[in-house]
């Protein structure tokens, strides 16, 4: 595999950066890693384990090097659907795998239901789908309460949140937004509210990410192998139980990969999994399509 090179292309309100790792042989279909609202570095330990593929990572618009036009307001899945389907129409065209972290699977989702032709085979790790839980109004009033919270108070308060509702384990309590939780500092957190309301995380994608309605009939009548996969070491948590619950609608069982909801993390973020064994299951689930 080649060192990565970066590129550009052109959508609609943004200009996104993508890294092409060229395989030196093959015939495998490209490898896209997405993620949301991760960029393209937390990819970097996992792509290093599939030297025979060519390997493609991006930032999605507004994160990272990929800019988008200012005061654009919220990226939606569907915004970042049609920047996928202009990315692999990019690359050639031809069908590719994907590989989807969290917001990219949902994401990569409806990538799928709308342009099936163009992915093979798509591997949607935990997407947070808040909308097909059994606790759904819950789980989805926890998110606005971030949401409101980041808004009145700044980044580390909306963290601190964040932090409660994605590592709880179980159906979310009415009362979640009204319990206790630690301050910003005790987690090592900013304590002091800049002003700033430009994250991308809690500014452009968490309510649209979470609230979206999959097309679950378009799903599964598309061409393409869905694969959910759950962490070994998640159960319980939102992202895990949504990729459980996408996986019920589409009458299909979970594949559990190794580690936790960043299991094919290095280091990236401070994140650290199993990437080398996650690497594994990965080829494996990939191997599968071929067969």
């Amino acid at each position: 595999m080649t060192e990565p090179k970066t590129r550009i292309l052109d959508v609609p309100g943004a200009a996104l950066r993508y890294d092409v790792r060229e395989a030196a042989a093959g015939t495998a279909p490209i490898l896209l890693m997405i993620g949301s609202p991760m960029d393209a570095s937390g990819f970097t330990s996992l792509a290093g384990h599939f030297p025979d593929r060519t390997v493609v990572t991006y930032d999605p618009r507004g994160i990272g090097r990929s800019e988008r036009i200012a005061g654009a307001g919220e990226a939606t899945p569907e915004q970042h659907a049609d920047d996928l389907h202009r990315l692999i129409s990019t690359l050639g065209g031809e069908p590719v795998d994907i590989f989807a972290s969290s917001g990219g699977a949902v994401n990569g989702l409806v990538l799928v239901a709308r342009h099936p032709e163009q992915v093979r085979t798509l591997v949607a790790h935990e997407p947070p789908a808040a909308q097909a839980l059994p606790d759904r109004e819950q789980a989805l009033a926890a998110v606005v309460d971030i949401r409101r919270t980041y808004e009145r108070d700044g980044f580390g308060p909306a963290m601190v949140k964040f932090f409660a509702v994605t590592s709880l384990r179980g159906e979310v309590p009415a009362d979640f937004a009204d319990q206790p939780v630690q301050s910003p500092a005790e987690m090592g957190l900013p304590t002091e509210d800049d002003g700033s309301r430009d994250d991308p995380l809690f500014g452009q994608n968490l309510i649209t990410c979470t609230h979206y309605e999959h097309d679950f009939d378009a799903l599964r009548a598309a061409s393409t192998r869905v694969v959910v996969g759950v962490g070994a070491e998640s159960e319980g948590e939102m992202a895990h139980r949504g990729g459980l619950a996408v996986a019920e609608r589409l009458g299909t069982t979970a594949v559990t990969f190794p580690s936790h909801h960043g299991g094919f993390m290095g280091g990236e973020f401070g994140m650290r999994g199993d990437p080398d064994a996650f690497a594994v299951t990965l080829r494996q689930v990939l191997t599968e399509a071929q067969d």
